[in-house]
């Protein structure tokens, strides 16, 4: 079949009974619309939708669907974390370890800018398996929050997450990052007590600008001494590798970025125990976070010529989300809930202004004709002549010039009877 045409806007009590949502689409048709455009590209979106239904729509009518549901998305989940500020409710009961971590990527807006989108990632620790004569820990039961906001805001946001999940009624909870700032009030926003990890690609990329510093960038003398001291952080902790790190900077005080870089990791030496995490069974690496980032963000919204106005990046997000967690029957419903709360609070404001018009118009017809204003007097004139009026009346006087004129005295002179005339 081919495009629907617009259809003028009107209320159908049956819609209201049966909660459908405006548009050419059966609910379950606006659905798998929607949930395409959170997939992929629009365009393709419509091509896919077309192939499968036989229903044709237009990618701008896909665009703004999409970004719509994903509006609703967005008030819901902050909606959620006000309630939670308010109410500050007992957590769910959390499960025995749980790991964070959180990262950033850069997405391209329109007039050639990026910003960073910041990635939360979730995910309960499975017990350690040997892969290649080492342990291995993975992440299972992983969920992710996104968005394009300060880390402040970030932080408070992401709170509908980790309340879901019981980051804070967890029994243990581990959080591998790469160390900024940000991050460390983020963890201390969620979870305090949290172990706190550096991750190791993280920490042995510094080390590498060290020793390429040191022993020159890509010789065989470089990679055997990285190779060594990775061994021994990995294996064995920070202290004897962070002491060698100094010793070598200080033999190089022309080159401060090599001070600079052993200062990073001496300031985070508390998060550089990887002994005791590997033995404690946490991950070591930020990987899940990493790959939520391409699978999440990039995936979608870093495609070849995509630029993205910077509101229509949450609402995006909000519908990557819902997918990559898997939670897109629950989502979908919440998104259902408040576009109808929408549609409500038009028809009201619509019905109260409706009203408003009718009152005023009615007051304008009861109300009484009010009498015109007088018009302004003009203060009375002095002159030398001969009186203009006889008091108290608007006629003439009789020595008025103008009784002498021939319209005026046949205007004010009564008129003679006329005889008759002689026969």
């Amino acid at each position: 079949m081919g495009c629907v045409p617009p259809v003028a806007v009107g209320f159908f009590p049956l819609d209201e009974e049966l909660e459908l949502l405006p548009g050419q689409l059966t609910p379950r048709g606006q659905e798998q619309l929607v949930r395409l455009g959170a997939w992929m590209p629009f365009a393709q979106a419509v091509e896919l939708f077309e192939d499968f239904t036989r229903v044709t729509v237009t990618e701008a009518w896909v665009r703004r669907h999409t970004e719509q549901a994903g509006a609703a998305a967005v008030a819901h989940q902050t909606a959620a974390v006000e309630q939670l500020e308010r109410e500050t409710p007992a957590p769910p009961v959390g499960p025995d370890k749980l790991c964070l971590s959180a990262d950033g990527a850069f997405v391209p807006l329109v007039h050639k800018e990026w910003a960073e989108v910041k990635t939360l990632m979730v995910g309960e620790v499975a017990p350690p398996v040997i892969e290649n004569g080492e342990p291995v820990v993975h992440l299972q039961a992983v969920s992710y929050f996104s968005r394009l906001t300060d880390h402040q805001t970030f932080a408070r946001l992401a709170l509908v997450e980790t309340q879901r999940r019981g980051v804070e009624s967890a029994h243990q909870v581990a959080a591998v990052t790469d160390g900024a700032e940000w991050l460390q009030g983020f963890i201390q926003f969620h979870r305090a007590d949290a172990v706190r990890i550096l991750d190791f690609p993280h920490a042995a990329s510094y080390v590498n600008t060290i020793g390429q510093g040191i022993y020159g960038e890509g010789t065989p003398e470089s990679l055997i001494w990285l190779q060594a001291q990775l061994h021994a952080l990995k294996h064995e902790g920070p202290s004897a590798v962070l002491s060698d790190l100094h010793a070598l900077t200080r033999t190089r005080p022309d080159k401060p970025e090599l001070e600079a870089a052993w200062e990073y990791l001496d300031k985070r030496e508390a998060h550089l125990h990887y002994p005791r995490f590997q033995a404690e069974g946490w991950p070591i690496g930020s990987g899940a976070v990493e790959s939520g980032n391409k699978l999440v963000v990039e995936a979608r919204l870093k495609g070849s010529g995509m630029h993205w106005a910077r509101p229509h990046v949450d609402p995006l997000l909000a519908l990557r989300n819902l997918v990559c967690n898997q939670r897109w029957a629950e989502g979908w419903a919440q998104i259902v809930h408040w576009q109808r709360h929408w549609l409500h609070a038009q028809q009201v404001t619509r019905r109260l202004k409706r009203q408003a018009a009718r009152l005023t118009a009615a007051s304008v017809i009861e109300a009484p004709l009010a009498a015109p204003p007088p018009p302004p007097v003009s203060p009375p004139v002095r002159s030398e002549g001969p009186a203009s009026s006889i008091p108290g009346s608007h006629r003439p006087a009789a020595n008025h010039p103008w009784r002498h004129m021939c319209v005026g005295r046949a205007q004010y002179l009564p008129a003679k009877p006329k005889k008759d005339a002689k026969l």
